[in-house]
């Protein structure tokens, strides 16, 4: 008489709950990344921007990144609604809304942003500015290859990029994700200088400012008790960083910009988290201004920082060019 043979876990009629367990493991995977994407959303793109893997996984470090990108997405998608709706019959309205996305990197934001918005809209053009070459590169066949023919790709800073040929006169929205030290200041004056109706910033890491507070420390501190507020170097940093983003918001009023600065998404996410938009009214309000030069006065920072915040630049002419909400060239 023969024994009964035993079914390994792996054979069917072996271990049936195994099976069981997958499958519903599967499902609840889908059903978190379900959760986490927006109506539309091209699975097949995420998966060439490596936030997804190929079998269409989402891992803690990409569930980051995605939840980033998606967060910043609800701030600039109404910006993108106001501007498809021109005020006038002008080429440049007709053509639709323009957008530079600055240290583009790997062109996450660019990508998805047209994915979600410009795609279907049918209107409106790109521009992803990179100084690394091969991103640039990678940037370009990859928008070859989905069809996203109103996306440009420049090997260029920030500030090279403001008098280049490859880019229009005039852009309506400028983002900077993560641009670090002092590029967020150039993309700043880049949105300036082309008349933009508004910009969302990401500030990343930023040394300037810090190093100068560390510079006269000594002298701070026997002048105010104040200066204990950067004595130690790790407060010196994070000082550093608070001053320059505020002096960003007060230049941006002083332009005439209203400003909101919030956080971009949690902490657990991101430790470079503030978010600020910047709409662009034609208000330039003195008090900022004001504000901005008793600070950089308070803190030393005229001479090192004074032109990059407007203080050595003429007055700006009114009424501004463009038509109504565009604000005028610096």
């Amino acid at each position: 008489m023969k024994a009964a043979r035993s079914s390994s876990p792996g054979r069917a009629g072996g271990n049936p709950g195994r099976f069981a367990d997958t499958k519903s493991s599967r499902a609840d995977h889908d059903a978190a990344l379900q959760a986490e994407l927006r109506p539309g959303q091209s699975i097949d793109l995420l998966k060439e921007l490596h936030i997804l893997t190929r079998d269409g996984r989402l891992n803690q470090d990409s569930r980051r990144k995605l939840k980033q990108v998606n967060h910043l997405f609800q701030f600039i998608e109404p910006l993108l609604q106001e501007l498809a709706t021109p005020a006038d019959a002008s080429a440049a309205a007709v053509a639709g809304p323009t957008l530079a996305d600055h240290g583009a990197g790997k062109s996450y934001l660019g990508f998805i942003l047209y994915d979600l918005y410009f795609k279907a809209m049918g209107r409106g053009h790109i521009y992803g500015i990179e100084t690394r070459a091969e991103l640039v590169d990678r940037s370009r066949v990859l928008a070859q290859q989905l069809g996203f023919d109103r996306m440009s790709f420049l090997n260029l800073s920030v500030a090279e990029s403001t008098d280049a040929a490859e880019l229009p006169e005039q852009v309506d929205v400028v983002t900077a994700l993560h641009a670090c030290d002092t590029a967020t200041d150039d993309a700043i004056a880049f949105g300036l200088q082309k008349q933009a109706r508004a910009m969302v910033l990401v500030p990343c890491c930023q040394a300037e400012v810090a190093a100068c507070l560390r510079q006269g420390k000594a002298l701070q501190l026997a002048r105010t008790p104040l200066a204990e507020l950067w004595r130690h170097p790790l407060h010196t940093r994070e000082m550093g960083s608070q001053i320059t983003n505020v002096l960003r918001c007060l230049y941006l009023e002083a332009s005439g910009y209203q400003v909101t600065v919030t956080e971009l998404v949690g902490w657990e996410h991101s430790m470079k988290n503030e978010l600020i938009v910047a709409r662009y009214t034609g208000q330039k309000k003195r008090s900022a201004a004001d504000r901005l030069r008793a600070i950089l006065a308070e803190f030393g920072l005229e001479q090192t920082m004074g032109r990059r915040f407007g203080l050595a630049e003429p007055a700006v002419a009114e009424p501004p060019r463009g038509g109504p909400g565009r604000p005028s060239a610096p």
